[in-house]
């Protein structure tokens, strides 16, 4: 479950970690007065919302106003604006990165620095992977003093600021671990005449572990109408940025056409797993999602039948009847069968998952 900035930023402030003065708003008008230059912030559940228009800034009351009537009108990335985070505009001098993530490798928390704030992780990852220090924190003694401080230390952290960067990285991996956390982080943990500060706040719980967590789902819009929907039919599904609908079953499989797809030039547009045992109607809950997001362009199928039969997936298709150009990949239980059904039905079939990764991209031009 991702939590929104300012809850996120409410348990940061619980454990003592540093953060900007803000305030919630759900209408224009509850915009305080403005002594200081405001940062105007969407609270929606997606990365790179500032590229999107989420995040705007206003030096004084009246164009703050104009600002959060600006942003509740937006839908970011799929999600309507429904609240606005109005936090100080800090006085940055550095922008660093401080994040736990659960690396699924070491089977273990694991803490992340960098002095690349301000950016993707996965792109500072790609770029300059040599700033980056990751340090596997031991589940049952957890987060050291003097290891938080040696990572603070090695990407090139000193004086005051060295020490600050590791207290705030114990009181982090504190926060994850009581929390059932699978991702926090402060991005950027900006240096200010005052100190570090975190001006972001990141943090997604376990879905498994809501049970004993004191958030529900229900508490906000965390995703958009298509993650409801696929929820309601028990089916896996993210939104990408692409334009070529992905469906399998299972998750491996999904994830595997996805860097099939990638690999040919193609961007995917979402990953949308049907599970084990699916069936024709959830095939057609699946494609029902599809159409249901805008910049589709063609849509590919590729399911491995083992509790799945094959069959059953492409009656699904045929009843459903998707208009997006689709190509299907089967193997494994009933695959004859539903290779003849779909090509009588003149949709596009091939054996290998390359190959249909190739056509998809080339049909979608």
């Amino acid at each position: 479950m991702k939590l929104q900035e300012y809850q996120a930023a409410e348990i940061f402030e619980d454990y003592g970690i540093p953060v900007v003065d803000s305030y919630l708003i759900e209408e224009p008008e509850e915009i305080k007065e403005v002594k200081r230059p405001v940062v105007l912030k969407a609270q929606v559940t997606v990365g790179k919302r500032g590229k999107a228009g989420g995040i705007l800034f206003a030096e004084d009351r009246e164009e703050a106003v104009d600002k959060a009537e600006e942003l509740f009108k937006k839908e970011i990335r799929g999600l309507e604006v429904e609240k606005i985070l109005v936090a100080e505009k800090a006085e940055i001098e550095n922008e660093y990165y401080v994040g736990m993530v659960m690396d699924r490798e070491k089977k273990r928390p694991t803490l992340i620095m960098t002095t690349e704030g301000g950016m993707n992780i996965e792109e500072v990852a790609e770029e300059h992977p040599n700033k980056i220090a990751k340090k596997p924190i031991d589940p049952v003694m957890g987060l050291r003093g003097y290891e938080a401080l040696h990572l603070a230390d090695s990407i090139g952290l000193e004086g005051e600021e060295l020490s600050q960067m590791a207290k705030i990285a114990q009181k982090l991996s504190q926060a994850f671990d009581d929390y059932d956390s699978e991702l926090a982080e402060i991005n950027p943990l900006v240096s200010t005449p005052e100190g570090l500060l975190a001006i972001d706040a990141v943090f997604n719980i376990d879905d498994n572990a809501l049970y004993r967590q004191d958030f529900e789902k229900s508490e906000s819009k965390l995703v958009t109408e298509r993650e409801q929907k696929a929820d309601e039919y028990d089916l896996a599904y993210v939104d990408l940025q692409g334009d070529i609908a992905i469906v399998g079953c299972g998750a491996g499989l999904v994830m595997a056409t996805l860097d099939s797809v990638a690999e040919f030039g193609g961007e995917p547009a979402c990953f949308l797993d049907l599970g084990g045992g699916a069936d024709a109607d959830d095939t057609k809950h699946a494609l029902e999602i599809i159409d249901m997001k805008e910049g589709v362009k063609s849509i590919y199928l590729n399911i491995f039948g083992g509790i799945t039969q094959c069959d059953k997936i492409a009656q699904g298709i045929i009843d459903y009847g998707p208009q997006k150009p689709t190509v299907v990949r089967m193997l494994g239980t009933n695959e004859e069968e539903g290779k003849r059904m779909l090509r009588e039905a003149g949709y596009d079939v091939v054996d290998g998952m390359d190959e249909g990764a190739k056509k998809v991209v080339k049909i979608r031009e």
